[in-house]
């Protein structure tokens, strides 16, 4: 039993995240030049727009080991490009009923709107993802067993 509780408190959640260029990854910028806090094990995908992200990319990223993943876009109506987010929007309210389906916990998948101006939203949706993926343990549903971390 001790085994068990020593691979729980090693555990540290690999939380994957597309994030649009023009607002999401600004914001990500802007919370690492004013210091904010958020975790060092979300790693971070820069993507032209959120609506390029397919969702075999989520899949993807479950399979090699990803225990989150996270869909960052300009808030709706102010996307570079004019209507991604509304595909993604869309897109992605599916992928999400899939995922449930599939067995997947609802937690490890989030889709958010950040602005390049919203670090702190930035900093809170990555640490409250973060917080949900912990205490849901390690992703054990769509791991392709033979990675290893």
């Amino acid at each position: 039993m001790s085994l068990e509780i020593n691979k729980t408190e090693e555990f540290k959640p690999l939380i994957v995240a597309f994030c649009c260029n023009w607002c999401s990854y600004a914001g990500a910028d802007l919370a690492g030049t004013s210091r904010l806090n958020y975790p060092a094990n979300v790693k971070i995908i820069r993507v032209p727009c959120s609506c390029r992200v397919n969702p075999n990319f989520v899949l993807r990223a479950f399979q090699k080991g990803a225990d989150g993943v996270v869909m960052a876009g300009c808030h709706p109506g102010d996307c570079h490009y004019s209507t991604g987010n509304y595909y993604t929007r869309r897109r992605f309210s599916v992928f999400t009923n899939l995922l449930q389906f599939m067995g997947v916990e609802k937690d490890r998948f989030k889709v958010d709107w950040i602005s390049a101006a919203e670090a702190n939203k930035f900093s809170t949706v990555m640490n409250d993802i973060l917080e949900k993926v912990h205490k849901l343990g390690p992703n054990r549903k769509l791991r392709d067993m033979r990675w290893e971390r």
